[in-house]
């Protein structure tokens, strides 16, 4: 994603060019200061102020936050601290020399202790291991749940009375009252059997690590089993002694064996588990479970391999036996995330999201299936659930009715009727914490180029109760450096679909001259790198990035092609079984529409991208040759086939039904097409897209004669950070861009 700063967009001349509905444009300030790379890699220069650590506490009139190392209740509306739930000097064990230095924590259901955790490690992605201690705000004991060696998502039972985590691929439990730790499975084992977290594939695009969960009545613990033992292991060298070390994992490539997971239900009374029918069919993903709001019932979602049937399972926990419920069913893909489902207390209804109508859009069901009404209904997507009103009978959701660049909070009746918009109109983007209670919301707004500005509303109008964070002195701190216009507009290509860009001049821009042009490309399913809104993280690092370039005289620009999101499912999904080929088709008109600007130097046009955007780089520097003059490919898959079962198949089935989908658009299949001066750069420790997918790529570029330049990173993953990196990283892409656009 990219930060961006909305500007008219009748300033770019070309025939089809429009400003998107909506989108108002923004004054341009004063702007003096040069950018250095050190201001965006080196130093706070451009860091957001956030609200630190606010988590809603049960009654959505308090919230909690980690302030210098203590736990302090503050009051919503005003951010005033009322109390010190825990001192920081107080969170010391008795065996431990000086308190802990606590990085995380996690009340239980009453709020009468609080487990934190300190020296986290990070595993993949989401996933990490922790030490973990129990604090008792009335007594200010602190003690270290487990001294068998760090745990990973440490949780209480909704009673209170118990811990469960996992650790060495086993699951535990600690009764508090006298601290007995029991394992509810023995026989977890390394690159064998998981159970309780999830294996690598799952966690990364199923999107969660954890992978247990209490009953709401803290009788039973329903866990995921992973037997990954005929999974392929890959084999990632780590590098800095005398001799390499190896790191091995189980990683299912496309097409390969994948884990079998199973359910299973623990008795926590009995000390007995209960495996949950989920059918006889091994080759079968269950990309998520859970509790429903009815006693010993079970919530299942089964999906088939090609990932294009989702079933809904109902399971009675005590016997195993399951029933289905809903299935959803799609000739592509279904995609499957966190907030698709929610069961409505009392144990009759349950809210289900589904693209069924074309459109991301929400369902009210009965508890045996029976579709009730369907809630939200349009040419427009529901983003995100943001929460569930059961008492008052209302979701709260985001969605692009505005713009497909925006999201607005909107809630609507479980009984029907139109939506409500909540806050103020206008453009921008709202990203929702709303309060248990639903009455509050703190509302995280921001419009291209515009920092944050975080407030606190009420949770039935909308209205402003209070500003927590303006971001006032970033945003004074943007207006002293020389930076650019950043616009939206769209264009047709030429077989007339319509796409979204946005394009970034430099801040002295004269519409007589000619100039060069770097397209930045992300291009993946589902995804956008067009929005309005002021991004964050590497997105707001690399608008900063492409601002520099811009100070140097370069236009930087970037669309979203056929396959991306916020449009519909058919916009997003028609890039099916045949995944690069639309897109590239796409960025290539994108060059050649730029090429008929009268300010584009068309013979100056490069383009660059990380992970999927590198795969297109790739591919755009090689079937559209003739179209660009440099490429930077950060991280690329190179062949789908080195690529992960889950994310691979879904976009493109596995390779054994779909050969030409994965060879037909594989860079490696095009290297003699390259002519253009190419950069190729990645982490040798990535363990997401390995750097064998880079071998193959450099050996296709060797056979074909071609001249390339490479830079890899020794022992980095995927983001290629830590330390120096990125500072290290940025400054040869810029040198590059430099000499060579």
């Amino acid at each position: 994603m990219h930060f961006r700063t909305l500007a008219l967009a009748a300033l770019l001349a070309g025939p089809t060019l429009t400003l998107l509905p909506g989108l108002a444009p923004v004054a341009q300030a004063q702007q003096k200061l040069p950018l250095t790379l050190e201001d965006i890699w080196a130093k706070p220069t451009f860091k957001p102020a956030i609200v630190p650590g606010f988590d809603w506490m049960k009654d959505g009139r308090y919230y909690a936050s980690l302030d210098e190392g203590s736990l302090v209740q503050h009051e919503a509306a005003t951010g005033k601290a009322l109390k010190t739930i825990a001192a920081a000097a107080d969170l010391k064990p008795s065996t431990a020399a000086k308190p802990l230095a606590v990085d995380g924590y996690r009340f239980n259901a009453d709020e009468t202790k609080v487990l934190f955790s300190t020296g986290t490690e990070p595993i993949y992605r989401r996933s990490a291991r922790a030490a973990y201690y129990v604090f008792d705000p009335q007594t200010h004991q602190t003690t270290p749940l487990s001294a068998g060696g760090k745990q990973g998502y440490a949780t209480f039972s909704p009673d209170g009375k118990r811990v469960a985590f996992v650790r060495d691929n086993n699951l535990f439990v600690t009764e508090l009252a006298t601290m007995r730790e029991t394992a509810v499975t023995t026989d977890g084992a390394a690159n064998r059997l998981i159970h309780g977290s999830c294996d690598w594939v799952y966690e990364e695009e199923f999107e969660f690590a954890q992978a247990f969960f209490w009953s709401p009545d803290s009788r039973q613990i329903a866990f995921y089993s992973f037997d990954e033992s005929q999974v392929p292991e890959y084999d990632m060298q780590t590098w800095g002694g005398l001799y390499p070390k190896e790191y091995r994992f189980k990683y299912p490539k496309a097409g390969e064996k994948n884990s079998v997971v199973s359910i299973s239900s623990y008795d926590v009374a009995s000390q007995r588990s209960t495996k949950m029918d989920v059918g006889p069919e091994p080759n079968q993903y269950i990309p998520r479970m859970g509790w429903t709001a009815t006693p010993n019932l079970l919530s299942i979602r089964r999906m088939n391999r090609l990932q294009n049937k989702l079933e809904i399972l109902h399971a009675d926990a005590s016997t195993g036996k399951t029933q289905v419920v809903l299935t959803d069913t799609d000739a592509a893909y279904v995609e499957v995330h966190d907030d698709d489902l929610h069961y409505l207390p009392g144990g009759q209804q349950f809210v289900f999201a589904s693209e069924k109508d074309g459109y991301r859009h929400l369902y009210l069901h009965e508890m045996g299936g029976r579709q009730v009404r369907q809630l939200t209904k349009g040419a427009w997507e529901v983003s995100d659930v943001a929460g569930l009103d059961a008492k008052n009978g209302f979701v709260y959701y985001t969605s692009t009715e505005a713009s497909p660049l925006q999201r607005h909070l909107y809630r609507v009746k479980l009984g029907g009727g139109p939506p409500q918009r909540l806050g103020e109109a206008g453009p921008g983007t709202d990203v929702i914490n709303l309060s248990p209670d639903c009455q509050r919301y703190l509302n995280y707004h921001s419009a291209a180029g515009q920092p944050a500005v975080v407030s606190l509303r009420d949770g039935r109008t909308g209205q402003l109760l209070k500003t927590l964070e303006d971001n006032a002195r970033l945003r004074q701190t943007l207006s002293t450096y020389n930076m650019g216009k950043l616009e939206f507009f769209d264009f047709k290509t030429t077989d007339g679909t319509p796409l979204n860009g946005s394009i970034l001049k430099p801040a002295d821009f004269d519409p007589a001259k000619k100039y060069p042009v770097l397209m930045y490309v992300y291009g993946g399913p589902g995804s956008q790198t067009v929005k309005d809104d002021a991004g964050g993280g590497i997105a707001f690092t690399n608008y900063l990035w492409h601002q520099l370039l811009a100070q140097s005289g370069y236009v930087v620009v970037s669309v979203d092609n056929r396959g991306t999101g916020a449009r519909g499912a058919a916009f997003k999904k028609n890039t099916y079984a045949n995944l690069g080929k639309l897109e590239t088709i796409d960025q290539g008109e994108t060059a050649k529409y730029l090429g008929t600007l009268p300010f584009v130097d068309k013979a100056r046009i490069g383009i660059w991208g990380w992970s999927f955007g590198g795969y297109m780089t790739a591919l755009a520097i090689t079937k559209n040759a003739d179209l660009f003059k440099m490429a930077i490919s950060v991280a690329p898959v190179t062949n789908w086939r080195y690529y992960d079962s889950i994310y691979t198949e879904r976009f493109l089935k596995t390779p054994q039904e779909n050969p030409t989908g994965y060879d037909d658009n594989s860079p490696v299949q095009f290297a003699q097409q390259l002519r253009g001066k190419y950069l190729l750069i990645h982490g040798t420790g990535d363990d997401n897209v390995h750097f064998q997918n880079s071998i193959a790529w450099v050996d296709a570029l060797i056979k074909a004669d071609k001249s390339y330049q490479t830079l890899y990173y020794p022992n980095r993953n995927h983001g290629i950070g830590g330390g120096n990196t990125r500072l290290h990283l940025y400054r040869q892409m810029t040198e590059f861009v430099k000499a060579n656009l």
